[in-house]
């Protein structure tokens, strides 16, 4: 049986601010962009697994049991003995959600391109991978690009969302990064501020159309409150955001690609896909913490009035 999509990336613990007087309370949870996106897409009801390594360590042990928990396989996940398990604060104020991380030498920043599961990854639909991903060590990078090299030589399709963190690396060493992955990609997740930090560019058709003739055979614009456009190089479509209470926007985007690609697996409708996408990203932002806030299938659908 074919695993839908095999994610790879860093998982990280999460340390929530919750607003209060005094703003001292934090609430544990997990993180780690494409560790959330294998989560949204089991919780959509597709099969996923995540690549990666964390600490021999508590943090470690308790994404183990997440996974598990989410019915994730994590077959592929390997203790290190030595490097820890990454963790990130979120703080809150006017201007919105903020990251502080504590990652450098992580477990996951060790992974190696011996570390592909080539057999596994043959039996895979779709490889999600992010910029986070390359960008956390030369050889998470070097892990990256092997999988990919992998994947396509066996037909899963690639999907890469450009998750631009200049706090890890430089905006040029990122540009080159990110633009030699785009040809690679069957399926790009860029977000407007990403893209206009990368390229200069700040009209949605024309990033698009920028990534398209970079090479990306579909490029899903992802624009926060104003929704996402979609285009393949045939029709480019803008599906429109939903108005919610947000009160914490961490993950959004995660749960947007997880929602995405499940739909898109089960559909083969990028716009029906986008749509859905949509609502789900949507749900997520009303709740804190980045996978405590992921939608399950019922509750997308009972959004969208199904």
């Amino acid at each position: 049986m074919k695993l839908d999509v095999l994610c790879i990336g860093e998982p990280l613990l999460e340390f929530n601010q919750i607003p209060d007087d005094v703003k001292n309370t934090y609430r544990s949870g997990f993180g780690g962009d494409t560790s959330n996106t294998a989560i949204a897409i089991a919780r959509q009801g597709a099969s996923s697994g995540f690549l990666s390594k964390v600490g021999n360590d508590y943090f470690g042990r308790q994404l183990l049991e997440l996974w598990q928990r989410e019915n994730v396989d994590c077959s592929h996940v390997a203790q290190h003995p030595e490097a820890p398990t990454g963790i990130y604060f979120v703080t809150h104020d006017a201007g919105g959600h903020h990251f502080s991380y504590y990652r450098k030498g992580s477990a996951a920043s060790h992974l190696t391109p011996e570390d592909v599961p080539v057999e596994f990854l043959a039996q895979t639909r779709i490889l999600h991978l992010s910029a986070i991903t390359q960008a956390i060590s030369t050889s998470s990078c070097e892990t990256a690009f092997a999988a990919i090299n992998c994947a396509r030589k066996r037909g899963v399709r690639i999907s890469y969302d450009t998750n631009l963190r200049i706090k890890l690396w430089s905006l040029e060493q990122a540009r080159e990064v990110i633009h030699c992955t785009v040809p690679l990609c069957d399926v790009l997740f860029p977000s407007l501020d990403d893209v206009t930090a990368l390229t200069g560019l700040k009209e949605p058709a024309a990033i698009t159309d920028f990534y398209l003739n970079l090479g990306a055979k579909l490029v899903v614009l992802k624009q926060g409150a104003q929704g996402v456009l979609v285009a393949d190089g045939k029709q480019s479509k803008h599906i429109p955001g939903h108005t919610v209470q947000t009160v914490d926007a961490t993950g959004a985007g995660d749960a947007f690609d997880g929602a995405f690609l499940s739909e898109w697996l089960r559909q083969d409708d990028p716009f029906a896909a986008a749509k859905y996408a949509n609502a789900a990203a949507s749900i997520s932002t009303t709740q804190f913490g980045a996978v405590d806030s992921i939608p399950k299938r019922a509750a997308v659908e009972a959004f969208l009035g199904r």
